[in-house]
């Protein structure tokens, strides 16, 4: 995910005729320096509320009720806000925290992370969404890719990202993993022979972080998978709020959505896994 899944703004184009001129969104000065220690303080304490979870010895998965499980069994993918609506206001911005969790029948947990690691081919798993992926670097479980994700919402949003993922085998055929943000640019033109990355400040603000949690457990004839991601971005104006809400309220949500469900239709076509008895270390 990624998102993964589930992953700054460029070219805004109207979806309406004739509404160019008022269409367009202010421009920001980027986040304040109390915005991103408010989305700091927000991962520490959710970093805390993950790793409490995992040291408690029982429900390593946000799924992991009878209820949940349940409901994945049957193929139904569920995400759902983990604070309030979804969001979290801070000094001018928002936080963005969806969960979403998905059960892939008849497939290996290597499977799984072989899916999730192919960086360079993410802009083929996750298309639309992803138009281009690269890997940067890769030092054992710890990755550095690129990502260019296209979003349609009232508006056409494009956005060049960098990120740093760390994946951590666990005892019982569990993984997870992590993934922070180091770079996130609004695209101007992109695509064209005037295509460039806007500076800091220059940007409408749609999104200046993404952080995302995976877990991954096999089991009951297949692999849990789950991701929580965590995003920062500007704050609604009364005024434009019929512009900017739509993509800072429901391109969240639907990024985990898409990314789990991407994930499981790959691993789908790809067929059954053979039978597996270790997880090898990634090297």
């Amino acid at each position: 995910m990624v998102r993964s899944a589930c992953s700054g703004v460029a070219l805004l184009v109207l979806c309406q005729p004739g509404l160019a001129a008022e269409a367009q969104a202010p421009r920001v000065n980027g986040p304040k320096p109390a915005t991103v220690e408010a989305f700091n303080r927000y991962i520490r304490l959710t970093e805390a509320r993950l790793d409490a979870r995992l040291e408690s010895g029982s429900g390593y998965l946000w799924a992991d009720t009878p209820e949940r499980r349940a409901r994945l069994r049957t193929g139904e993918l569920i995400c759902e806000p983990v604070t309030r609506r979804g969001e979290f206001p801070v000094s001018a911005g928002l936080i963005h925290d969806w969960v979403g969790a998905v059960f892939i029948p008849g497939v290996a947990l290597e499977d799984v992370l072989a899916l999730v690691q192919d960086y360079d081919n993410h802009k083929t798993t996750y298309k639309p969404e992803v138009i281009a992926s690269r890997l940067l670097r890769r030092d054992g479980n710890e990755f550095q890719v690129y990502l260019r994700l296209l979003k349609r919402k009232v508006i056409t949003v494009v956005l060049d990202t960098e990120h740093d993922a760390r994946y951590l085998p666990l005892a019982g055929r569990r993984w997870r993993s992590r993934s922070y943000s180091t770079r996130i640019a609004e695209i101007q033109n992109p695509g064209g022979p005037r295509e460039r990355a806007l500076a800091p400040g220059e940007d409408h603000g749609f999104l200046w972080r993404l952080d995302s949690y995976w877990t991954f457990q096999e089991g009951d004839g297949g692999v849990y998978v789950e991701c929580e991601a965590i995003s920062l971005s500007r704050d609604v104006p009364a005024a434009l709020a019929w512009l900017i809400r739509p993509i800072v309220r429901s391109l969240p949500r639907e990024a985990v959505s898409n990314t789990l469900r991407a994930t499981r239709a790959a691993l789908r076509r790809a067929g059954p896994a053979p039978p597996r008895t270790a997880v090898p270390a990634l090297h």
